[in-house]
C-alpha cells in the first residue's frame, strides 16, 4: 500500500509500515527524526491524497482535548494564565481551526483512514465521524496508561498484542508512567508535549501488522 502518516515527525508509524514492505511517507511541519523513509516537511494539504491507500493522522490535540475548558470563556479567570496561553475568543477560533483540520483529513477521500487523538471534543463536535475505538498503551507492550481514541474508516479495530499488567496501589491499577496517586510522572518541561506525542513502538507495529 501507499501509506501517508500525517502530523508525525518521529517516523515511528511510517517506519513500521516500511519494515512491513509498504511504501510509506510521513508529513509534518517539523523535520523527521528518522531518515529511514520519505518525509514531507510542510502542510499535509499540499499533498495529492489520490496517491494514497491509507491515511494515519495524529492531529495536534491542544485545542481538541477537554482540558482547560475554562479558557474558552471570557474572563476574569480564577486560574493563573500562563504566558502564551490563548483565552476567550482567540482560543475559540483556535479550536474551530483544529476541528476544520480534522474534518479535512476525515474527508480526504483516502480509502482507509485512522485519526488518532486523546479523549476530547471530537465525538461531540464532529459526530459524523462516529464513535472511536479507545486503546491503551499497555495493550501493546508499553508499561504506560494513556487512553487514546482511534477514529476508523475502512479499517478494523486494533487487537491487543502484548498486554502489560499493572501494579496495584490501594486497590487501584497503576502503570509505569503513573505515580501511585495516578498522576503522570513527566515533569512540566519545555519538551513535555513532544515526549507525550510519540506513538509507542508497540502501537505503531500493531497498526502495520493488522492494517498492512
Amino acid at each position: 500500500m501507499r501509506v501517508l502518516v500525517a502530523c508525525e515527525y518521529s517516523g515511528r508509524v511510517r517506519d513500521a509500515f516500511i519494515k512491513k514492505g509498504h511504501d510509506a511517507m510521513s508529513c509534518d511541519l517539523l523535520p523527521s527524526e528518522s531518515d529511514l523513509g520519505e518525509h514531507y516537511q510542510g502542510d499535509v494539504f499540499d499533498l495529492d491524497f489520490r496517491e494514497f491507500d491509507l491515511l494515519i493522522a495524529h492531529p495536534p490535540c491542544t485545542y481538541l482535548t477537554c482540558s482547560a475548558e475554562w479558557a474558552y470563556k471570557d474572563g476574569p479567570y480564577h486560574q493563573k494564565v500562563k504566558p502564551g496561553t490563548l483565552t476567550g475568543v482567540d482560543r475559540q477560533v483556535a479550536r474551530l481551526e483544529a476541528l476544520a483540520f480534522v474534518r479535512g483529513l476525515w474527508n480526504s477521500g483516502i480509502p482507509k483512514i485512522c485519526i488518532e487523538n486523546p479523549v476530547g471534543v471530537i465525538p461531540k463536535l464532529i459526530p459524523q465521524m462516529g464513535k472511536p475505538q479507545y486503546v491503551q498503551q499497555y495493550w501493546f507492550g508499553e508499561d504506560a496508561s494513556k487512553k487514546t481514541g482511534l477514529w476508523l474508516n475502512g479499517l478494523p479495530p486494533l487487537k491487543p498484542t502484548d498486554m502489560v499488567d499493572p501494579r496495584i496501589v490501594n486497590g487501584k491499577k497503576r502503570w509505569g508512567n503513573q505515580t501511585d496517586s495516578g498522576q503522570n510522572k513527566l515533569p512540566p518541561t519545555d519538551d513535555r508535549w513532544k515526549i507525550r506525542s510519540y506513538t509507542p513502538i508497540g502501537l505503531a507495529n500493531a497498526m502495520a501488522e493488522q492494517w498492512g
